[in-house]
């Protein structure tokens, strides 16, 4: 893995944070559970930055983005902020020389994706997007136990994330959310690209509203393997996930991308029909420590990528939304 310039810290990176709704609360509570140092915040409203950082115990708080990307005391941003406009923040931190763990989606499109590796490679900085399901150990336990064989050869992967919507201040309908697909329908198609890959062929339908998709479900086709996936935000859908093989299958417990647990059936008639296997990794926190732990270890390792969730899978997963959209919007 390619190390960033030599004026990257080798010790804990300094956190800033941009946005303050109700993942970034989430988070940066883990963040503080882990020691992290977080030494200032962004926000659009000055009240309600003020109150953030006053409850998470952040030094520092702004509503002029520039001031706090400029700041000395802050090496890496965490940015949690409406899903379109993830590309342009993270470009400005880069541009800024800060490292960035940016929420998924890392962009709207495959293209910007690879913009903005290419340009964390250009100014030698640190970029994730925060897909805090592949550091969960329930996943991380389940992706060895699949790479070593446990299933055998995988042949289909299942998986739904639909809730009904519920308006708040600022997001009156679905549509307000950005892309259903992009939110939500991301962590299906994440986990299909884990076991089987860049799928051959792609085919879905969905449903529009004020030109944006707020439900949908896609076939994803692999020749001798498939993914049969669905995501909503108006309804809600089963929460659990399965992977299937020729040797049994397991099935991830709702909400399968945030599991604790997970039911194995594979290997002899006993273990599929009678007695199956189950796995527990109880939640620490919110659940967002591990990975929150990996990306400052990778940072202040001087590493620019993390081997869990590196560009070429971020753009590859990106690439895959684009074809699923592709479907449902032409």
């Amino acid at each position: 893995m390619t190390k960033a310039s030599s004026d990257s810290r080798a010790t804990a990176p300094r956190w800033g944070v941009i946005g303050t709704g109700d993942i970034s609360d989430r988070v940066i509570a883990d963040l503080t559970a882990i020691g992290a140092e977080i030494t200032a915040v962004w926000g659009r409203s000055e009240d309600r930055v003020e109150d953030f950082a006053r409850r998470h115990g952040i030094p520092q708080w702004t509503t002029d983005r520039g001031a706090l990307l400029a700041r000395s005391d802050v090496d890496i941003v965490y940015i949690a902020t409406p899903s379109q406009t993830h590309y342009q923040l993270a470009l400005e931190a880069l541009d800024a020389g800060k490292h960035v763990l940016v929420e998924k989606p890392i962009a709207t499109s495959a293209e910007d994706a690879e913009r903005l590796f290419a340009r964390a490679r250009e100014v030698g900085r640190f970029l994730m997007e925060a897909m805090w399901m592949r550091f969960n150990p329930l996943h991380v336990e389940l992706l060895e136990r699949i790479a070593h064989g446990e299933l055998g050869r995988v042949t289909s992967v299942r998986a739904s994330f639909g809730t009904a919507f519920h308006p708040r201040p600022g997001k009156d309908s679905p549509a307000r959310g950005g892309s259903i697909l992009r939110d939500r329908g991301i962590y299906p198609v994440t986990l299909a690209h884990w076991f089987l890959g860049t799928p051959a062929d792609v085919s879905a339908r969905g449903v529009l509203m004020e030109d944006v998709d707020v439900s949908g479900h896609a076939t994803l086709d692999y020749g001798k393997a498939f993914a049969q996936l669905a995501w909503s935000g108006t309804e809600f859908l089963d929460l659990s996930a399965a992977v299937s093989g020729e040797l049994g299958w397991i099935t991830l417990e709702p909400m399968f991308w945030a599991g604790t647990s997970a039911t194995v059936r594979a290997g002899n008639a006993t273990r599929i029909f009678r007695d199956p296997e189950r796995i527990e990794h109880p939640r620490i926190g919110n659940g967002y420590k591990p990975m929150l732990e990996a990306v400052s270890d990778a940072v202040a390792a001087g590493k620019m990528e993390h081997p869990w969730h590196d560009a070429a899978t971020t753009i590859a997963v990106t690439r895959t939304l684009d074809r699923i959209l592709a479907g449902i919007t032409t």
